[in-house]
């Protein structure tokens, strides 16, 4: 990275990232480019938003014919494009209603909204799950079950109750006459890519039934195809009542959504919430070109047969190295967690030019892009069991 870049970074940023010292400038496909011209191998592109990989041609298309013609106008217009995209979203889903937004927080806050409207004044608790990851604005935050996000914030937003990810007997312990719903990411991803049991989410679905609560499904990380169906829940075979979407969902463009079926989206009345970008013309455009870019090339079909590949050649690591505890793998959604913390094996991975992700400090996760080459798998698995054998932390 050049001392110009730096010096920038160092005097108008304000730091509340950990960067590392390389500017990227350029991507394609699996790989993106520093300003030094060295070349990355990135099997966590965009932090998972990239699931078409970088610069996906027909996203990129279709950016440029949006920006040319309109870039945003309010949400007090109709868009053309913004109601196909929403009915793309329902008709691979549950059939609910859409709601645009710019993030995965932002989806959040409008499902914890409409989870409160929908229900009687006196039933305001939400159930959520320890090692669940929300989002970073306050209501999103103090749903999520970690201390670590909650040091120096405090006092949380209330009504927020935490429950062990997987346990029924738990969570049927904690609902009583104030709870109005069931915040949950079928697959926790920040957590460490933990799959739950089938029944879990199953066991969900009959807790909300059985006291009319509001099952909200947090597919920010999981959804649009990722699991190698258009959402995880359709591994699971439950449906929930609302559901939240961003990361992947535009191609690697800024885009949220939250779906809900039309009894429940009715709840969410004019003037109770809104998002000013939300649904603008640039993202709808760019999520209508993502669906269908995985749609017109088999990639849905593509995720198990790469997740497979993916588990053929580092489960094996299990039994290699005592220094890895367990693989766990859904599609696209890989997590090798280690018997040591391990944050620095990201850094060790970035020198031999392979991009990766620690989370929990000894879960390797992995996100990589629907397009990943069988030869791009095999390539960075070899980069990162050799990474692990030679790891001392």
């Amino acid at each position: 990275m050049s001392p110009e870049t730096a010096a920038l970074f160092e005097r108008y940023v304000i730091p509340n990232y950990r960067r590392f010292p390389i500017a990227l400038v350029r991507g394609e496909g699996s790989w993106v480019w520093d300003d030094q011209g060295n070349r990355y191998l990135d099997f966590f592109p965009g932090w998972g938003c990239n699931l078409l990989g970088h610069c996906p041609q027909a996203v990129v298309r279709a950016v440029q014919e949006q920006a040319a013609r309109l870039i945003h106008v309010p949400n007090t217009w109709h868009m053309e494009a913004q109601g196909q995209w929403a009915k793309l979203l329902s008709e691979r889903s549950f059939g609910g209603q859409a709601f645009f937004c710019n993030s995965g927080a932002e989806a959040n806050e409008a499902a914890i909204k409409l989870v409160r409207l929908h229900t009687p004044r006196e039933r305001y608790k939400i159930i959520t799950f320890e090692g669940g990851f929300h989002g970073r604005t306050y209501g999103a935050t103090s749903a999520t079950a970690q201390p670590k996000y909650h040091d120096g914030i405090g006092p949380l937003a209330p009504g927020f109750v935490y429950a062990p990810y997987g346990d029924l007997e738990a969570v049927r312990a904690k609902v009583d006459g104030e709870t109005a719903g069931i915040l949950v990411e079928p697959i926790q991803g920040e957590g460490g890519i933990r799959i739950p049991a089938k029944e879990f989410l199953a066991g969900l679905r009959q807790i909300a039934d059985e006291h009319q609560l509001v099952l909200v499904f947090d597919e920010v990380q999981s959804g649009c195809g990722r699991t190698g169906r258009w959402f995880a829940y359709q591994n699971f075979g439950v449906e929930p009542d609302v559901m939240t979407l961003a990361k992947s969902l535009c191609g690697g463009v800024a885009g949220g959504a939250m779906l809900a079926r039309r009894e429940i989206a009715a709840s969410l009345r004019p003037g109770m919430h809104a998002a000013t970008f939300g649904g603008n013309p640039l993202a709808a455009r760019a999520g209508i070109a993502t669906i269908e870019t995985i749609e017109r090339e088999g990639l849905l079909a593509k995720v198990e047969p790469l997740g497979a590949l993916f588990r053929r050649l580092l489960e094996p690591l299990v039994e290699q190295l005592p220094v890895v505890r367990e693989f766990r793998q859904l599609g696209l959604m890989i997590g090798v967690e280690l018997a040591v913390e391990a944050t620095s094996l990201v850094q060790q991975a970035m020198d031999r030019r392979l991009l990766i992700n620690v989370t929990q400090g000894n879960v390797i996760r992995l996100l990589p892009a629907m397009t990943t080459t069988e030869e791009e798998v095999h390539e960075g698995c070899a980069i990162l069991a050799e990474v692990l054998r030679g790891f001392r932390p």
